[in-house]
């Protein structure tokens, strides 16, 4: 009885470690150094990371197929996000370009990130994406302007690194985004920033959209349904 009882304790310890897990807090963990950016998920750096999982529709249902799953490290001065996002079929923009950020980007195969500092004005704040041939954009976010994608003219001066893997049907993409940029001169550990992750999957027919945490709308920018992001010494064993 005493190990039957020691195991439902444990198995609840677990479930309960399960839904923290998925309960809207991402925990990116410190890194000592700032790093060439890489998207190979094994190295050290990316491995240290404690995952998130997009695998959500707009309204909350589960899409399986496109479980993305989303690490993050910080140092003082760079938050890092890699994005591991298996597909059947990309939808990519023809003659991409790298060099300079492209406009409507998110009209193909994207991997995002909407990250806030202002607690006290929720409707402002900064969206980050990268594609699978590496093509970006930023934009400073404002709701309150009739047309927000008007702050794609802002340049955070955040760096990105994509590849596709066409055997295993995955791609990989990198971000390494300055605190500068979300008006945080410098980082430290218990910080914390308002944020939710998407991506845009596949061609417009069957074109579908994997959220982290669901908006319950038809559009990504809904700041009511975003969670948290907290820097932490924290490191996984």
């Amino acid at each position: 009885m005493r190990h039957f009882l020691l195991a439902c304790v444990l198995l609840l310890i677990g479930a309960q470690w399960v839904m923290a897990a998925d309960d809207g807090l991402i925990e990116s963990i410190e890194a000592r150094e700032d790093v060439a950016l890489t998207t190979d998920p094994a190295v050290v750096f990316w491995r240290e990371a404690r995952p998130v999982y997009a695998e959500k529709g707009r309204h909350g249902e589960i899409l399986n197929r496109y479980r993305t799953e989303i690490r993050s490290r910080w140092t003082k001065k760079n938050l890092y996000l890699l994005f591991i996002c298996p597909y059947e079929n990309l939808n990519l923009k023809p003659s991409p370009s790298i060099s300079n950020e492209t406009f409507q980007l998110w009209d193909w195969d994207v991997a995002e990130v909407f990250i806030g500092s202002d607690f006290q004005n929720i409707r402002k704040y900064k969206e980050f994406e990268i594609s699978p041939q590496g093509e970006w954009i930023d934009l400073d976010i404002d709701l309150a302007k009739p047309h927000h994608e008007d702050g794609w003219v802002w340049n955070s001066g955040f760096v990105v690194a994509a590849r596709i893997d066409s055997a295993e049907k995955i791609w990989y993409g990198a971000m390494r985004i300055p605190f500068s940029a979300l008006k945080n001169r410098s980082s430290a550990a218990g910080q914390t920033f308002r944020i939710n992750l998407f991506r845009s999957q596949g061609p417009p027919l069957s074109r579908t959209q994997v959220l982290w945490r669901p908006t319950m709308s038809d559009t990504f920018h809904v700041p009511e349904q975003f969670g948290l992001l907290r820097l932490t010494k924290e490191t996984t064993k």
